[in-house]
């Protein structure tokens, strides 16, 4: 295996023909026999799978492959992320649903489960970053294809952000003070801490309008903490915003409204 215990990663949904060549050998690199290819991948729709502190995320798998006597109903999938002491790869045996295309191509479908609770291990926090999705197809006449990286992924740290802007009301041309804080999942001890030093945009939505523009960018402390002052103007909507990392996805603010007096 590539993996020690670490974040639960539950694959639904084995081939049968995974077990007969051998789980182990199928993961150690690419193969295959006759013409059977792999079309198309898609983890989660193309998004990052973002997990929390607590909950489990499922993330659904398409595996769309053709060959030229049909695919078998059966698909292996699995996958891990880039370093061994990070990720746990769990096999599960279960239920791939493989839906006919044409007579040549089918989509199966499974699902990989990221439980940040998992109670086999430490969830270390390096395991937010690219994971590879590992795939073996099988074709009814006997050729299947193995792929080590069919596709990769990202999994990220989920992402918390407030705002508060004080007083309220406010007369106009006084000194509005915004605070607020930027925190992410830490999966070490299941807590949410702040995330220093990132840029983050301290935007303002008139009363009426649908639309935020930023007014300043600041970053946050050795707390994860934020604290920008404005001129009060007119009533509307103060929100902070993060664009995100690669590790860590974007996240708004709900924005909180102040009266100008």
């Amino acid at each position: 295996m590539r993996a020690t215990t670490r974040l639960a990663l539950l694959g639904t949904g084995l081939a049968l023909v995974a077990t007969a060549i051998g789980a182990t050998a199928a993961q150690a690199e690419d193969g295959g026999s006759g013409d059977i290819t792999i079309d198309k991948v898609v983890v989660n729709g193309g998004k990052p799978v973002v997990v929390g502190t607590t909950k489990a995320v499922s993330a659904k798998v398409t595996v769309t492959a053709s060959d030229d006597s049909g695919i078998a109903e059966t698909t292996y999938i699995s996958a891990y992320g880039p370093n061994p002491n990070y990720a746990q790869i769990w096999y599960d045996d279960g239920e791939i649903t493989c839906v006919k295309a044409s007579a040549t191509t089918s989509t199966c479908t499974g699902t990989l489960t990221f439980d940040p609770m998992t109670s086999t291990g430490v969830v270390y926090n390096s395991a937010a970053a690219t994971w590879d999705l590992s795939t073996l197809v099988s074709a009814n006449d006997l050729d299947y294809i193995h792929r080590d990286a069919a596709t990769t992924f990202k999994v990220q740290r989920a992402s918390q952000l407030t705002v508060n802007a004080s007083p309220e009301p406010v007369k106009k041309g006084k000194t509005i003070t915004v605070t607020g804080k930027l925190s992410r999942a830490n999966w070490e001890d299941n807590k949410y801490h702040g995330y220093t030093n990132q840029p983050v945009k301290l935007q303002f939505r008139k009363k009426g309008s649908s639309t935020y523009t930023t007014v300043k960018t600041i970053r946050s402390d050795s707390t994860g903490s934020l604290k920008a002052t404005v001129t009060a103007s007119t009533d509307g909507y103060f929100r902070y915003s993060f664009a995100g990392t690669t590790t860590t996805p974007a996240v708004n603010a709900t924005g909180d409204f102040v009266d100008v007096q």
